[in-house]
């Protein structure tokens, strides 16, 4: 996965959001406000996305946070970058647990756990990278 440009990169006009949040179940829907604020500067800025691009963006979000919420203590970081030159927006969900997600085999008749199947439809590329305090899921959703 190719890194994306923070806002500090020399000569880069980057749109980013990063946001800490203190957990609970508060921050899964703060967390799609969050979204949907990122989502209007984007149109503000003249960046062309489908028309389902804010659902989806904000469905991806939603299932990263509460795999946060659920299998991490304590509070996580949600980060939202353009990528631009990629056409997709990098989604990033850092959080204090030392276990990678789990991908379980498709079954529709299982009742719930589909949130990481639901992120690897959406988006194009999934990764997860440890870190000194937990972890980061990282996932590029295309804009079109």
């Amino acid at each position: 996965m190719t890194p994306a440009r923070r806002p500090d990169a020399t000569g880069s006009s980057v749109l980013s959001t990063t946001v800490d949040l203190g957990g609970g179940s508060a921050m899964i829907p703060a967390s799609r406000d969050i979204v949907h604020g990122f989502v209007r500067r984007l149109g503000e800025a003249g960046v062309a996305m489908s028309p389902t691009f804010l659902d989806a963006a904000r469905l991806v979000v939603s299932e990263l946070i509460t795999n946060a919420l659920r299998h991490a203590p304590g509070p996580c970081r949600l980060m939202l970058t353009l990528v631009e030159e990629e056409g997709q927006v990098e989604i990033a969900v850092s959080d204090t647990g030392g276990g990678f997600p789990t991908f379980l085999p498709r079954d529709p008749h299982r009742v719930g756990r589909h949130g990481l199947e639901i992120v690897t439809r959406l988006c194009d590329e999934l990764i997860t990278k440890p870190h000194a305090r937990g972890k980061t899921v990282y996932a590029r959703l295309p804009l079109t």
